[in-house]
């Protein structure tokens, strides 16, 4: 038996948050690469947290200090940073 493998030269699209705007309440209008645009709710992940590091970002001032480095949506230099892909499909 011979296994062939055939690669493509093509890399895969990298999926990037492009910016993203605070829409009030937690919630925030993420735009991504491809250019889908996403309405993603964070109050019920911060509120059902029992972790205080998390729960910090319940302060709302704290939260909307968000930033985007490298295509991630980040939080305090990576204190908070959800999966690309989860942001994408607005399960987090």
């Amino acid at each position: 038996m011979k296994i062939v493998v055939e690669y493509t030269n093509t890399p895969a699209e990298l999926l990037e948050v492009q910016s993203a705007e605070y829409a009030g309440n937690f919630v925030l209008h993420v735009s991504f690469s491809d250019g889908f645009t996403r309405m993603v709710d964070f109050k019920p992940f911060l509120a059902n947290s029992f972790h205080p590091s998390i729960r910090q970002y319940l302060n709302e001032n704290k939260f909307k200090q968000f930033e985007i480095v490298d295509g991630n949506l980040n939080w305090n230099d990576y204190e908070l940073i959800f999966p690309v892909e989860d942001l994408y499909r607005g399960k987090i």
